[in-house]
């Protein structure tokens, strides 16, 4: 029989690790996508390039809050492992 704590084997910040790092090359992507025709000279500079870049800082913030639960499970799951006999 298979023990059903181990069927999720993802650790609780994955998904929204994931998750930030989509955002963040979404981000990133579309930044240069706005940003290569001003480069080259045939547009304006775009001014809503500043939102495209907060999309990227908001991945980044979502990929750190996720980093940030993993850890925080990790030392949870450590301490919760040094109390019990083994």
């Amino acid at each position: 029989m298979r023990d059903k704590t181990q069927t999720n084997s993802a650790a609780p910040g994955d998904r929204l690790i994931r998750a930030g790092v989509i955002v963040f090359f979404v981000g990133a992507v579309a930044t240069l996508v706005t940003v290569a025709p001003f480069l080259l000279g045939t547009t304006p500079f775009p001014t809503y390039m500043f939102g495209l870049s907060m999309l990227m800082a908001v991945g980044f913030l979502m990929a750190g809050a996720g980093v940030l639960q993993s850890v925080a499970a990790g030392r949870r799951q450590a301490r919760t492992g040094r109390q019990q006999p083994s």
